[in-house]
């Protein structure tokens, strides 16, 4: 039975929500989820349910958790190993989600998630978004030179908090036709074939044509 409620956003753009649902789905919490479809200048069903007006927004035993970071610190109480056994390994991906879940933005304006695009961003990358996916490529191979022997993540065999930080990212380099060296694109295809983001993508594809955004939709 169902012990709550996960709120998350239209699948095929909501990079927030597919970093708190995949928190939610590795703690095995018991929740049902709904979807609420994201709206050109604010989402009046999502601000009908979310304390902050966004998502993901999970009601779970009573509490009421509306950030996805807090999510997933929320899941990882529940469920211990969504972060390292070993304590140098559980700080450097704590590091590493933190500067996930302030930064980046140049590279989230120019290129939201859309899970339906195929094509390299028009114009070409500017600096400040090159710079932001060189900063991204240094920080997933130095995890997985310190942290990753034990498998194909950031830290090892199985995906932590980190890995489901960085997902909407993977996203977005397959989306946008990303280069990347060896090291993070054995990483990226990693993520990308993970059965979660599997699940993720065919339930994104299976969305009603009429949630789609035409800012999203149109980007060059």
């Amino acid at each position: 039975m169902a012990s709550g409620t996960l709120f998350i956003g239209t699948r095929r753009y909501s990079s927030w929500s597919l970093r708190g649902w995949l928190a939610v789905r590795l703690a095995g919490l018991e929740v049902a989820e709904r979807v609420l479809p994201l709206a050109e200048g604010g989402s009046p069903a999502v601000l009908a349910v979310s304390p902050s007006g966004q998502v993901p927004y999970l009601e779970h035993d009573g509490n009421r958790v509306w950030d996805s970071l807090a999510i997933a610190e929320y899941c990882a109480e529940l469920s211990p190993a969504l972060w390292p056994a070993d304590r140098a390994a559980r700080t450097h991906a704590r590091v590493l989600s933190a500067e996930m879940h302030a930064g980046f933005r140049a590279l989230r304006v120019a290129m939201p998630m859309n899970l339906g695009r195929d094509r390299a961003l028009g114009g070409g990358i500017t600096p400040e978004v090159r710079a932001d996916l060189d900063r991204i490529e240094r920080l997933w191979n130095d995890a997985r030179a310190a942290h990753g022997a034990g498998g194909p993540y950031l830290f090892g065999a199985g995906l932590t908090v980190a890995d489901a930080m960085f997902a909407p990212v993977v996203a977005r380099l397959v989306s946008y036709r990303v280069a990347l060296g060896p090291v993070a694109g054995a990483y990226r295809d990693a993520v990308r074939a993970h059965p979660l983001l599997q699940e993720w993508y065919r339930a994104a594809a299976d969305e009603p044509a009429g949630w789609r955004l035409a800012k999203y939709e149109d980007l060059a």
